[in-house]
């Protein structure tokens, strides 16, 4: 091989694909090399700024897909944590005798200023820290992985089952529907993952526990059995800096369980971490006022730090009183004014008073205007777009637009189908929840309002919003109320497209066809077939549930037809 194309490859390798293999050249050599006291201090200084970095995007993260590489992370930050401890003991047990300055600045620092300098002090503080790593943080985010992990597969086949029934209904594409696949894969991978990753943080904090009484002991033996120091020095020496070596090894592992837990209890949202608990806390002041209230009756009780718990009782009353404020506020803004309008003139009845009949019709009570209307965040338009779009592309021809108006003759919550003025179908729903769907396979009963599907006659129950995840859980499909009323007029129009095409559509056709292939329409239509038997024909087609996509074969074979 030359050294031109050796060249040619150094080149061309990733130098971003050079981390990781990087790190674990260090973790190596921190492992065999003995590595001086500077070296230590800004390896020690790389970890903690490691692990708050890590903390940080925890926390700003929206959910946690958006953070995928955490358990790689989190395994990659726990050896990394593993291998100081190796290289700082190597150094305290040979170089401990000179002094506590002998591991580096910030060892010392951790030893003598965080704990004054007091091994006492040291060893219960370095408890603490680890009886909350182990005990509280840790133990409660393995068990939030391993609940989540599990949950998480057994929703799959519910999850699946929705996007199926979203594209089937036209509510989104193939892209999107490979992207939701996708995702849900990544998260049953994740949780799978973290339920690993939890159990290098737990077996972190029982390895910091068992280097701590290793190194004392190990550094008494040597420092009083080889150089002769006295047990008092020894003591002190190898105490703190053991326990300073520990305190800067476990406040960054305690910082990656603190995330470990963020990442594994958050919910995906919009929002950022901040945002979602600033607004779901202190959304109503009434929490605030009356913890003010209670502050402010134990400020007032003799023997009680009363300026602590007065100072908060007025902050917390101050909040309060400035967010009922604000809600008040918005309630008056929010508000729409009523317009009253005058009652035109009564005009002579004309042709215009006779309405035609629409081709496809939505009724809707009262109670689903706010679906309708995107003002109000209704989704409903969308749905509905989305269904004439993807039945127009199955279908060969453009689908007519659906004239949504509401009856107050139907129940509020009742919408109501028609086909060229007929009802075809007719259904009760309630907004602001979800519908259950049993695609029959399922393991176990939900509480609910127990129904049918509109669109298929499924059994089905009307659930809260916040029991989907438990619902999928159990295999069931879960749609929103915009869902099922798109479903069921999806559904509808396919079931009755041959009433949906008639001439002026026939006549589109034939125009885009003529656009690509004129002498064909000019061999079609008018002579030797008349407008009104082709759409006969496209009609019957539609009728058997034939498409009229392919309308250039179509179109060849009436036409070859029509000249016998």
């Amino acid at each position: 091989m030359s050294a031109e194309s050796v060249v040619g490859q150094l080149k061309a390798i990733n130098p971003q694909g050079l981390g990781a293999p990087f790190i674990v050249i260090i973790m190596l050599a921190m492992v065999v090399i003995p590595l001086p006291p500077m070296a230590l201090d800004m390896l020690f200084t790389f970890n903690i700024v490691f692990a708050l970095v890590v903390l940080l995007v925890s926390v700003y993260a929206l959910r946690p897909l958006d953070f995928t590489v955490f358990p790689t992370i989190l395994l990659i930050a726990t050896l990394l944590r593993l291998a100081l401890n190796i290289a700082s003991t190597r150094v305290v047990l040979l170089e401990g005798h000179t002094g506590t300055a002998a591991a580096g600045k910030v060892i010392e620092s951790f030893g003598d200023f965080v704990i004054g300098g007091n091994y006492a002090v040291g060893l219960v503080v370095f408890a603490i820290l680890v009886i909350i790593n182990f005990v509280v943080v840790t133990k409660g985010a393995g068990r939030v992985s391993e609940v989540s992990a599990r949950f998480t597969l057994d929703a799959m086949p519910g999850k699946q089952m929705a996007i199926d029934a979203d594209l089937n209904s036209g509510l989104c594409t193939q892209d999107e529907a490979r992207q939701r696949r996708t995702e849900i894969s990544q998260e049953a991978d994740f949780y799978g993952s973290m339920d690993g990753a939890s159990k290098f943080v737990r077996g972190d904090a029982i390895a910091g526990i068992l280097i701590l009484f290793i190194n004392i002991i190990g550094g008494l033996a040597i420092g009083i059995g080889q150089h002769d120091l006295e047990a008092g020095v020894a003591m002190r020496n190898y105490t703190l800096l053991t326990i300073g070596d520990g305190l800067v090894a476990q406040i960054p592992s305690l910082v990656l369980s603190t995330a470990t837990a963020i990442i594994v209890t958050r919910v995906s949202t919009s929002e950022s971490m901040s945002s979602q608990v600033f607004r779901q806390m202190f959304d109503d002041p009434r929490a605030l006022i009356v913890a003010a209230i209670i502050m402010a009756l134990l400020g007032v009780i003799p023997g009680m730090p009363n300026a602590a718990f007065l100072t908060i009782a007025v902050i917390a009353g101050g909040i309060a009183y400035v967010m009922h404020r604000k809600s008040q506020q918005l309630e008056v803004i929010e508000e729409a004014p009523v317009e009253v309008e005058l009652r035109p003139e009564q005009k002579e009845l004309s042709w215009d008073d006779v309405q035609i009949v629409d081709i496809i019709g939505l009724e809707v009570g009262y109670g689903l205007i706010p679906l309708v209307d995107a003002r109000q965040g209704g989704e409903l338009m969308t749905r509905i777009k989305g269904v004439r779009k993807k039945l127009s592309q199955e279908l060969g021809f453009l689908v007519q637009p659906v004239h949504i108006r509401d009856n107050l003759d139907l129940k509020p919550n009742t919408y109501r189908l028609s086909l060229l003025g007929v009802p075809m179908g007719e259904a009760e729903i309630i907004p602001g929840q979800d519908l259950a769907i049993n695609p029959g396979t399922v393991y176990g009963e939900l509480p609910g309002t127990p129904t049918s599907d509109p669109a298929f006659g499924l059994d089905a129950v009307w659930i809260a919003s916040g029991q989907r995840d438990y619902a999928q859980t159990l295999g069931y499909t879960v749609v929103d109320s915009s869902t099922v009323i798109a479903t069921h007029l999806s559904q509808l129009l396919q079931d009755n497209a041959h009433e949906l095409i008639g001439h002026e559509e026939v006549q589109e056709l034939i125009d885009v066809l003529k656009r690509s292939s004129p002498k064909l329409v000019e061999g079609l239509t008018p002579k030797p077939l008349e407008l009104g038997i082709i759409v006969n024909v496209f009609q019957n087609l539609l009728r058997e549930q034939v498409s009229i996509r392919d309308l250039r074969t179509i179109a060849e074979s009436l036409a070859e037809q029509g000249h016998k």
